[in-house]
């Protein structure tokens, strides 16, 4: 007897999709980013434009580099994501060619951690930790992981400790910010206890150290006599937030158990009408779940969920990688229908992801881009360009497919989702001692449009 499985896959939602809010944060564009003081701000989130560093010296130009042409490709997001209990000021950076000979082709899409270790804030955690351990409770729990934050969440003052500047992550430009949203940031751990242990001329000193600390978190080196200036980029926009917000789901219309006449062969017709109505219908089950996760919330340009589950564009090598297909189970042909276990489902595994080659431990899904980002790309281009391609443009574009040549002009790319795993460890390390900075590149699976 042929093996029978599901041909869909559950994640983290179990598939049933029963909360109004997921852990995934969702990024979209937020505005033109024009302040240059954002712009030069490595906390501040961003689609397109220039890098902005942590570190002075900036990285090698070479990070930006295709694996295919060679050639510096655009910046397509910058976002702002230290880890809550981390001492390390963190960064994530992902450029992504455009040309259109290297669609499809490994190493058109990369994406780079920048860590800088800020002693400030490890201060401070070295200050909380004591605190922490003296006002614990005993319990008999085990022990409960590293918590991790992300650079999408609902706001400073309901995460403290999660970011650097506070909203500005979110879009606000620096003249914009309110001065107690900018003390609800990073640097704020644990305020009520804090000042129980501190008397009030201590409370200016750390007022002002907290300054000194935003404005530190700007980037330390600008790239007007870098190298990194020259490179081709999209026009800045802002990257803000939004939660994902899922409808429930409607009940199916397929009768009910109870309503399926009792002749001893409930079970299989039940079976039948769930398994018949999938099979009748010649799709792609994880294109079509992609795309009706991403209709409820349509501007969405990425996905972040640090330690999460990605969201397969398509059923392709990257998604059997991704998720596996369950065990063939050989089911004896003697035995009743009643007996017949349910199809197995697939299920998310990070078994088949390369382990970080500094560290050698896991990596973990971090955040995707989505194919809104594209799109949002391609407009703020023709925007600032004020072109829109000529005839005789166009005319040699469809010749040279025509004559089944690739275009090596920038005509935009093609991948339905990019996929960031990043070490779980978050490393710094170097020949077993720690950094006080760190820049080094991370895993990214596409998914193309094809």
């Amino acid at each position: 007897m042929a093996p029978e499985y599901e041909e869909d896959w559950s994640d983290s939602d179990d598939d049933e999709l029963s909360d109004t809010v997921t852990a995934v944060q969702l990024g979209v564009p937020d505005g033109a980013l024009d302040s240059q003081t954002d712009l030069r701000d490595a906390a501040v989130s961003r689609i397109g434009g220039l890098p902005a560093f942590l570190t002075s010296p900036e990285p090698p130009l070479e990070s930006s580099m295709c694996k295919n042409c060679s050639t510096p490709m655009e910046l397509v997001v910058q976002v702002w994501c230290p880890l809550e209990e981390s001492p390390y000021d963190r960064a994530l950076y992902v450029w992504a060619c455009s040309r259109g000979v290297c669609q499809g082709l490994a190493g058109s899409v990369r994406a780079w951690r920048g860590l800088r270790f800020n002693e400030k804030y490890a201060a401070k955690l070295a200050k909380k930790k004591p605190r922490q351990t003296q006002n614990a409770s005993p319990t008999v729990e085990g022990p409960k992981p590293a918590t991790k934050s992300n650079p999408f969440s609902l706001g400073a003052a309901a995460a403290p400790g999660t970011f650097g500047l506070g909203s500005q992550i979110f879009g606000v430009a620096a003249s914009e910010t309110e001065p107690s949203t900018q003390e609800e940031s990073r640097f704020n751990l644990d305020a009520d206890q804090e000042e129980q242990e501190s008397d009030p001329d201590d409370e200016d000193t750390e007022d002002e150290d907290e300054d000194e600390d935003l404005v530190t978190a700007m980037a330390s080196a600008t790239l007007e006599s870098s190298e990194w200036a020259m490179v081709p980029s999209y026009p800045a926009l802002y990257l803000s937030t939004t939660a994902e917000y899922l409808p429930p789901v409607p009940k199916p219309n397929f009768p009910v158990v109870d309503d399926i006449p009792d002749d001893g062969k409930k079970n299989k017709d039940a079976t039948w009408i769930l398994e018949g109505y999938e099979n009748s219908l010649d799709i792609d089950h994880a294109f079509d779940k992609f795309s009706k996760r991403v209709g409820y919330e349509a501007e969405q340009c990425m996905r972040y969920e640090l330690g999460g589950t990605p969201l397969p564009y398509a059923s392709d090598k990257v998604f059997d990688r991704l998720f596996p297909k369950p065990p063939a189970v050989n089911r004896p042909v003697t035995k009743p229908d009643s007996m017949v276990a349910p199809p197995a489902k697939r299920t998310y595994s990070t078994s088949s992801i390369s382990a970080c080659p500094h560290c050698k431990g896991t990596r973990v899904f971090e955040c995707q881009l989505m194919p809104n980002l594209i799109n949002v790309l391609r407009e703020s281009r023709k925007d600032q360009t004020g072109k829109n391609q000529t005839d005789e443009e166009r005319r040699k574009e469809v010749e040279r497919v025509l004559k089944g040549e690739k275009s090596v002009e920038r005509t935009g790319m093609g991948w339905g989702t990019c996929m960031i795993f990043s070490c779980e460890k978050d490393c710094s390390e170097e020949n077993g001692a720690s950094l006080k900075s760190c820049w080094r590149e991370e895993l990214v699976l596409v998914q193309w449009d094809q």
